[in-house]
């Protein structure tokens, strides 16, 4: 990467561009841009596309500082001290703020003008990585098109493997869909970890 990666970096964290948007949210918070990449590596063996940073990382400025990240890790085999070597992985998210809590203490979808502003620009700069996990709907759909269900993306990972790993996103809120889909982790797991060891080799 070059100067221009590194300007591109800096501009997203002190982005505001959401900051009126929050301010009318349950949570009324501050932007607070979460970027975790080394923009002078042209690539890592490792991208995570996900959706956005949750209260916790909010608070953190690390990404996955959550149970939401203690599943990821497991999902992966990797620890933590792996998980944040920004040498190894990668993490780009489809906004890079907490988008904050409805009125009914729900999340809120990432805004779509995160992406719009940012990502192209992003994925441009980032040289494919070997191994790029796609997790949650809005990243499927931003990274794999389509209007598939996450469910139905995810069982047809074969298709996309090796090289890409559609996930769904790893919140304890999903444990009833792990339960519903025991293939989950009893195939795509078992492939998905053997291929994060042969990647960081």
């Amino acid at each position: 990467m070059d100067d221009d990666a590194e300007k591109l970096v800096r501009d997203i964290s002190v982005c505001r561009i959401c900051e009126e948007r929050f301010a009318k949210t349950a949570t009324q918070h501050q932007p607070r841009p979460v970027v975790w990449l080394d923009p002078k590596l042209p690539r890592t063996p490792i991208l995570i596309a996900g959706q956005a940073p949750g209260a916790r990382v909010h608070e953190s400025a690390r990404p996955f500082t959550d149970p939401s990240g203690d599943r990821l890790r497991d999902w992966l085999g990797i620890n933590s001290t792996v998980f944040y070597d920004k040498r190894k992985v990668a993490i780009a998210p489809m906004a890079f703020c907490f988008p904050g809590y409805n009125a009914k203490g729900s999340d809120l979808p990432p805004p779509a003008i995160c992406a719009k502003t940012w990502r192209t620009r992003l994925m441009q700069i980032l040289q494919p990585a070997p191994l790029t996990l796609v997790i949650g709907g809005y990243a499927m759909k931003w990274h794999l098109g389509g209007a598939r269900k996450v469910t139905d993306t995810v069982r047809d990972w074969k298709s996309h493997a090796p090289a890409v790993f559609p996930l769904p996103h790893p919140s304890w809120r999903n444990t009833a869909w792990l339960k519903k889909n025991p293939w989950f982790e009893a195939e795509l797991l078992p492939v998905l970890r053997a291929r994060v060891q042969e990647v960081l080799k």
